[in-house]
């Protein structure tokens, strides 16, 4: 099958290279021509483990290309992917359709025969029947279907999951474009990988309505975290408690400060708005929304409260910036809410985090970049840890703490034991919805 990839962003760039891993033809298509080059030259733009040697594999065995020339790619190509940002609108919530629409209608214009347009960007229910309507309108002569196909890639493990997904979501209104789209997925067919035929309504909502309900999870034991550390509950234990029931299930049960991300925070925006546009609210994912946010402010005061009551002159060492590990994503991170309000507090903040400099530094200004965590804690006044990274869980705590003027933790990803930190020669420690160890109680309040 012949594969044209309108998009080099995450999801572009991830099912492009993946389609072509599957024998498909695939040309992936970018406006930037300084983007073009660096791919072509196996640069990949974005961390992601593992995408840069499929990439590489592919375009050796000629299966991949890319191109600013979009004409070029759609000519003769079986299926057409549109794979273009589709950012939260400013002022009223909405999913901005300008680059889905854009696309479609130069997509309309370069068709030569029959070609099934599928749209995998993240868009509201009704969105592929206006990208039908616009074809139609740009192309009345144009011979196509459309297709809805929303991705599920967790980033950090997209490879993974586009190679054995849990399902594949194809939402199709005719036999010719299912026939196409199951030529697409066959090689995950053949391995018994689900493939959840659907229309095209049903196929946008499952998308928002998977990524609300996970998002629910994610500040349902956050709240329930706050109760555990007003009653002596340890929500690791709380957790692990409900996860073991099948009902429930043990993932996004992890309590922290708050979800971020490319796909959550824009996807419950967009969903609350939805059901207000059809005068059905959404209830939950609305408060979902507020507790997220309420979640990454609590984690400002526990900081505070850790510090004495003030961060002021106090330097603050941050170990993680992006919103997951194994990501270099910085879109709606906690720490783009958290490390601000420091800043803003009068705190002098060392950061290190082993992919998150590149977009970090222009999204957090006045802070130190650091490489290595001990170099970042030396001297500092507290330790804040705000993403998972593997590097950060197995540190010499004892060599943190001696170099600390202040030894005392925020750990924020509950990734160290309380009585280990104590040992180590930490003088207080926090983390989410744990009880404080005796022993371990806030550093002495600031001078006024």
């Amino acid at each position: 099958m012949k594969i044209a990839m309108i998009g080099t962003g995450y999801v572009g760039l991830v099912s492009g290279v993946c389609f072509s891993d599957f024998g498909h033809d695939v040309v992936c298509v970018d406006k930037l021509p300084e983007k073009v080059a660096r791919l072509e030259r196996g640069e990949v733009p974005i961390y992601e483990p593992g995408l840069d040697a499929v990439l590489a594999r592919n375009v050796e065995a000629g299966r991949l290309r890319f191109t600013t020339d979009l004409a070029e790619a759609v000519d003769g190509a079986d299926a057409v992917f549109i794979a273009v940002g589709t950012p939260t609108r400013r002022g009223d919530g909405h999913a901005d359709l300008t680059y889905v629409m854009g696309a479609a209608a130069d997509i309309a214009r370069a068709l030569t025969g029959y070609a099934v347009v599928v749209t995998k960007s993240t868009v509201p229910v009704g969105t592929n029947r206006k990208v039908a309507e616009v074809l139609r309108v740009t192309r009345p002569d144009a011979d196509f279907d459309v297709a809805s196909n929303p991705e599920f890639l967790r980033e950090g493990a997209a490879i993974d999951d586009f190679m054995k997904p849990d399902r594949v979501v194809v939402g199709v209104e005719s036999d010719r474009a299912r026939e196409v789209m199951g030529d697409i997925y066959r090689p995950l067919f053949l391995r018994d990988f689900p493939i959840v035929y659907t229309d095209l309504e049903s196929a946008e909502m499952i998308k928002y309505a998977a990524n609300a309900f996970l998002a629910t999870k994610i500040s349902f034991i956050n709240e329930i975290a706050a109760l555990c550390e007003r009653v002596g509950a340890d929500v690791k234990s709380v957790a692990r408690g409900m996860g073991l029931d099948g009902r429930i299930g043990n993932k996004f049960l992890h309590a922290g400060p708050g979800y971020g991300g490319s796909c959550f925070p824009k996807d419950t925006t967009a969903l609350a708005r939805i059901g207000q546009e059809h005068g059905v609210p959404q209830r939950i994912t609305e408060t979902v929304i507020t507790v997220n946010d309420a979640t990454k402010r609590r984690m400002i005061d526990k900081v505070l409260d850790l510090c004495g009551g003030s961060v002021n002159g106090k330097t603050i060492a941050v170990l993680g910036v992006t919103f997951k590990p194994e990501t270099d994503d910085m879109r709606e991170a906690p720490s783009l809410t958290i490390i601000p309000a420091l800043v803003g507090s009068g705190a002098q903040v060392r950061v290190v985090d082993p992919h998150g400099r590149r977009e970090g530094e222009a999204l957090l200004p006045r802070v130190d970049w650091r490489e290595d965590p001990y170099a970042a804690a030396e001297g500092a006044d507290c330790l804040l840890i705000l993403t998972a990274w593997n590097q950060f869980r197995a540190l010499d705590l004892k060599r943190l703490a001696a170099a600390m003027a202040t030894p005392v933790m925020a750990d924020l990803r509950n990734i160290y034991d309380p009585d280990a930190a104590a040992a180590a020669g930490f003088v207080a420690y926090r983390s989410v919805g744990r009880p404080t160890v005796p022993g371990l109680t806030a550093a002495p309040a600031a001078a006024e």
